[in-house]
């Protein structure tokens, strides 16, 4: 015993412990080679056109072109300094406060009251909730045209209600008119934006537990103390990133009024976002205009700061935790009393109504607790009652669609006349034939599915890899990177496309398919990442263990398990590409000059002649455009909740 132990001994009769070998993995992670090809195609794109065109745009935002000498200046931040000192900036931003102000305010008034109706008891309860997100799958240029056609106040349709109905007693224009062109694209925007908060507000209410309000019934809360106290504080978080998402997304708007007013009647509807267009595409001066572009970057920093945190659910650093950090006990008791003084009036309102309601009890039944209807009539009337709220709603969503097909009906002359404003007498098909035979339609048309086919392709190919490699691969930087999609999600275009189309003039690759294939992953992947990294947690990783266990790579068990079993979730986020890419028109109509490049929302624009709109053959166009998403999302519809709705929560 003693001779083997001293054999294994080393001489000297000391031990030495073995030196660990050094492992890059213990650095980069346990699978730091696949995981770093599987996102490889992200980062590129991520730096190559997304973080470096905003650094290209800091840094241009720092120079002027001199015409005179052709040279570029370094001026430093005196192009943030004139800013502040322009009438047309200052101007254009009390312009975008106002816009998004009102937007969001209608916005969530009327969402958050559909949404109210549409979780209560309702006869074709779905049938309505179908209506209701209709706006949300129209394309832009249609939206844009059709609100144009309406306005219109010679051929409109808006004009003769309101003179039949004694509103008003001459025509107007409502986009040539400098006091009503602002309010008029604001209704535009808020038909738009209406389905976005019926849908999630909706999906807030449902996730509220019905005995709270049974509760709250039982101890005396009347409907303003239920609303105040357990609907409000159980959609906070909802609520919160439904109206942060909104106000990035109006803030930074620019095809909606682009299209339909151009930013005139002498600046009433400049936003920000055209302003900067003006100055550096239109005039070529890219250094004032990445300025006006970049001047609202703080603000949009913050928000999209606060908006992930939320979105990421780190409560912590959301500031929403039980010590008060961040926005903490403060600011939430603040807003507590906020909305407790603006509910008061509402508060008495409903008291006061109790007290009629007694008082009417009594009188004709001689008790204040017998009530005056039997509860089958009470249902009833609440029932009516929700119906003629939600009628007038439903009237200003379907007005378009149905005002866009009678015109595409009707006869150059029956809309020049003015012959049978609400009914095509007689129908014809002559628009669908102009636009059909006599147009470059069929060209963009197959431009549009061109482009949107292989953007989407792209997109979701680079998106699947990412997500499977953040949500299964152990490697150095996967949180980082995660947050960098999604600030990428939330970052607006208005910010990047100054300098990314000085990029693609520098790459050859302006008034080309490139370009658009370039650059249209840069909003299409990081939104397909974030709903696939939902999915794919949802799906247990033991079936991939499993199948590496008998020897199948990680790659084989990507494409022949997880990829599979992840098919809702894939059509989904491919749906909502296609339709991204389909309805885009920023990126487009700076990028592409060429009319057999056009795509079908540049090609619609540019029907529009100066003064002259062949309204007939526009509103054929606008229905032939939005008919394909139509199609594609009542075929899908099954498989878009089931895939956005894991994603969604898990996400």
């Amino acid at each position: 015993m003693d001779k083997r132990i001293s054999l294994d001994m080393p001489i000297g009769g000391t031990t030495t412990a073995a030196r660990p070998r050094f492992k890059l993995k213990n650095i980069l992670g346990r699978d730091w080679r696949i995981a770093y090809l599987f996102v490889l195609p992200m980062v590129l794109l991520m730096a190559g056109l997304i973080f470096w065109p905003f650094i290209s745009a800091i840094l241009m935002s720092m120079t002027t072109f001199n015409f005179n000498t052709g040279e570029t200046v370094q001026v430093g931040l005196r192009n943030y300094q004139r800013l502040y000192t322009n009438s047309d900036y200052l101007l254009s931003l009390s312009n975008t406060i106002n816009f998004t102000f009102w937007s969001l305010s209608i916005k969530f008034v009327t969402g958050m009251t559909i949404a109210m109706i549409l979780h209560s008891k309702l006869p074709w309860r779905n049938l309505m909730s179908a209506i209701m997100l209709l706006p949300w799958i129209v394309p832009e240029i249609v939206t844009a045209l059709a609100w144009k056609s309406i306005y219109d106040p010679l051929f409109g349709g808006l004009n003769p209600i309101l003179q039949g109905a004694g509103i008003i007693n001459k025509p107007l224009g409502w986009l040539s008119d400098s006091n009503l062109a602002l309010g008029s694209v604001i209704a535009v925007n808020v038909w738009k934006g209406i389905p976005f908060f019926t849908l999630l507000l909706l999906a807030g209410l449902k996730a509220i537990d019905t005995e709270l309000y049974e509760s709250a019934e039982v101890d005396g809360a009347n409907a303003v103390q239920r609303f105040r106290y357990i609907t409000l504080p159980g959609m906070r978080y909802v609520i919160l990133v439904v109206l942060l998402l909104s106000f990035i997304s109006t803030f930074n708007q620019f095809g909606l009024i682009f299209l339909m007013t151009g930013g005139g009647p002498s600046g009433a509807t400049r936003l920000y976002s055209i302003l900067a267009y003006e100055k550096a595409i239109g005039s070529l001066q890219y250094g004032p205009g990445s300025a006006i572009a970049l001047s609202v970057a703080p603000l949009m920093a913050f928000l999209i700061y606060l908006l992930s945190k939320y979105m990421r659910h780190d409560e912590r650093a959301a500031g929403v935790q039980k010590k008060g950090l961040g926005i903490g006990k403060f600011f939430g008791g603040l807003f507590s009393f906020v909305l407790d003084v603006f509910f008061w009036p509402f508060d008495m309102l409903n008291r006061g109504i109790e007290v009629l309601g007694k008082a009417l009890r009594k009188r004709m039944t001689g008790s204040t607790e017998k009530p005056v209807f039997k509860p089958q009539g009470r249902e009833r009337m609440g029932i009516g009652i929700r119906i003629l709220i939600l009628l007038p709603i439903m009237a200003f969503v379907l007005f378009p669609f149905y005002w866009v097909l009678i015109t595409s009906f009707k006869t150059t002359t029956q809309i020049s006349q003015r012959q049978s404003i609400f009914w095509p007498n007689p129908p014809t098909l002559n628009q669908y034939q102009e636009l059909l035979f006599g147009s470059p339609f069929l060209h963009w048309l197959g431009n549009s599915i061109l482009i949107a086919a292989l953007s989407t392709i792209i997109s979701v190919a680079i998106a699947a890899l990412a997500a499977y490699a953040l949500t299964r691969l152990k490697f150095l930087g996967a949180g980082l990177l995660t947050t960098a999609i999604l600030i990428t999600y939330l970052l607006p275009g208005t910010l990047i496309f100054i300098p990314l189309y000085q990029t693609l003039s520098d790459l050859g690759l302006i008034n080309s398919y490139g370009a658009l294939l370039t650059t249209y992953p840069t909003f299409l992947v990081p939104f397909a990442t974030w709903v696939l990294i939902g999915y794919f947690r949802s799906i247990p990783v033991e079936l991939e263990e499993a199948a590496m266990i008998d020897g199948a790579s990680r790659l084989y068990a990507f494409i022949r398990i997880t990829l599979p079993l992840a098919a809702p979730a894939l059509l989904s986020v491919a749906l909502f590409a296609f339709t991204n890419a389909w309805n885009e028109f920023l990126f487009a109509f700076v990028f592409i000059t060429s009319e057999s490049l056009r795509t079908l929302p540049i090609g619609l624009q540019s029907m529009v002649v100066g003064d002259i709109l062949p309204w007939g053959e526009l509103m054929a166009a606008s229905l032939l455009t939005a008919i394909p998403v139509a199609v594609l999302y009542m075929y899908a519809q099954r498989f878009l909740v089931g895939g956005l709705t894991v994603g969604a929560v898990k996400g």
